[in-house]
């Protein structure tokens, strides 16, 4: 008795300090939610599949061995609660639902219920100073103009990092630095006595500079790249792509395959600017040099240029008229020499909400085709803002690009693997291929946080037989493809 008098009390201690704890600190919440319809019609340009890869061993899937569902119902909720101990010291935890209905979480019997940790970091500001310190699995980007959504390298998603804000000169200079590891594979040890390397780490530095009328950002980024990292199971372009089509060259592939370094060293040096001064005309522009696998056999190294430029106007109250461009390297005629396209470890890049591209889509599932702007060229013009009624807001938005690729690269490694997930039809385009496209999006602001959102969205590529074989680019004929989609977001 005396012994279980004892816990007693060791559990009221215990209570009454987490109580405490409770007490003194806040608990914040916040999240959205969305359900949505949508309905997509020739999706990849076929209304079939693309590659897919299988495993870490490279094998895959080839493309058109599955057909579309053209209709799916999308519900996702997400929810991200601060504990906050004093205005320099909290703790973010962000969990989701997301699924289809009639699927997994969503399903009306025996429900296989799937909650996601997606934001999990401690927060705090350095004793003294202004400098903030991010530790955790967070939101992370690499610098770029928000004109074009998010980074072309890595943005617009989650990674464990420890990052660290500061101001240097008040209001005008600021640095921003920080390590990230993408991948480890083994955790804790390695499957054998053989040490192995199997993690991706980044490194990144940025200083904005803010001035009257103009912004800056010079950055840089160095990225370690271990032989045995899951390259070809995790991260995305979109459907069915992996880190293996944004880091490694087209060489990678051929014998001998992988690399011949235990780790290799992946770089980028670029800038972004903003012009405000001419208000309300506005201008943006970003320049990124990337290189990986330099000192590694010559047909694995990969490095390229990335350039995009937009403007806008914001004097008119009912309308944002926008142009932009972009340009980038693409690969020559051989594979034996590396890849001439600028690598990245995860792209969210797209203007004007592009049907084309992962971008700034509010109904994200299915909302987008997929293209990859490196290795390609384009200009468009958007219609942003367009509001004649209270509370509706519309946007349309025109796209023409065609690829920087030689036919000849592409058409190897197809002849050499056969249809593979490397290179994808639609996804990746040679110098003679084009795609035009069009997205005309609506919102109406029912309540403050309640909005209903329609997303259409149309593209028209022309593609080479010769390059991906006559069963897919006749198929691609056949229509062109069409994204409706419509549904309810709350914020909270």
């Amino acid at each position: 008795m005396k012994r279980l008098g004892l816990l007693a009390i060791a559990l009221a201690l215990v209570a009454g300090s987490v109580v405490a704890a409770s007490a003194a600190t806040e608990v914040k919440m916040t999240g959205d939610a969305f359900v949505y319809g949508t309905f997509n019609a020739n999706q990849n340009f076929t209304g079939w599949s693309t590659g897919s890869w299988n495993n870490n061993s490279g094998s895959y899937t080839p493309a058109g061995t599955q057909t579309e569902d053209r209709f799916q119902i999308w519900e996702r909720f997400r929810l991200r609660s601060d504990f906050v101990a004093n205005e320099a010291v909290k703790f973010r935890l962000g969990i989701k639902i997301q699924d289809t209905w009639g699927h997994g979480t969503f399903t009306a019997a025996n429900p296989e219920v799937a909650i996601q940790v997606y934001q999990a970091y401690l927060q705090f500001k350095l004793p003294g100073c202004a400098a903030e310190v991010t530790a955790g699995l967070q939101d992370l980007s690499l610098p770029e103009n928000a004109f074009f959504t998010d980074s072309v390298v890595f943005g617009g998603d989650r990674a464990a990092a420890l990052v660290i804000n500061a101001p240097l000169i008040d209001n005008t200079l600021a640095v921003t630095a920080g390590f990230a590891r993408m991948l480890d594979r083994n955790r804790t040890y390695d499957t054998t006595t053989t040490q192995v390397a199997d993690e991706l780490d980044a490194y990144f530095l940025a200083l904005p500079i803010t001035l009257d009328g103009f912004k800056a950002t010079p950055w840089g980024a160095v990225a370690v790249a271990g032989r045995d990292a899951n390259y070809f199971t995790a991260g995305s372009y979109g459907p069915n792509s992996s880190f293996a089509d944004s880091l490694l060259s087209a060489g990678t592939f051929m014998a001998p395959s992988g690399f011949r370094n235990a780790q290799n060293a992946y770089w980028w040096a670029g800038g972004t600017f903003e012009v405000t001064a001419l208000d309300p005309v506005k201008l943006y522009a970003d320049v990124i040099y990337g290189a990986g696998n330099k000192n590694d056999r010559k047909k694995n190294s990969r490095e390229g240029w990335f350039i995009d430029a937009g403007a806008e106007y914001t004097g008119f109250d009912v309308v944002t008229p926008q142009v932009f461009a972009w340009w980038s390297t693409g690969e020559d005629k051989s594979t034996r020499n590396g890849s001439e396209r600028m690598p990245s470890i995860l792209s969210n890049w797209g203007p004007g909400n592009s049907f084309l591209f992962d971008c700034s889509q509010d109904l994200v599932k299915q909302g987008n085709m997929g293209v990859n702007p490196i290795g390609s060229m384009g200009l468009g013009a958007s219609l942003n803002n367009i509001s004649f009624i209270e509370k509706l807001s519309n946007r349309l938005t025109f796209v023409y690009l065609r690829g920087n690729n030689s036919a000849k690269a592409i058409r190897y490694l197809n002849t050499y693997m056969g249809s593979n997930p490397y290179f994808t039809m639609g996804r990746d385009l040679t110098d003679n291929e084009y795609i035009v496209s069009a997205n005309f999006d609506t919102t109406y602001q029912i309540y403050e946080n309640l909005a209903a959102v329609m997303e259409t969205g149309w593209a028209h590529g022309e593609f080479q037989s010769s390059v991906w074989g006559h069963r897919l680019a006749e198929k691609s004929r056949e229509g062109d493809a069409w994204k409706v989609a419509f549904g309810l977001t709350y914020k909270f």
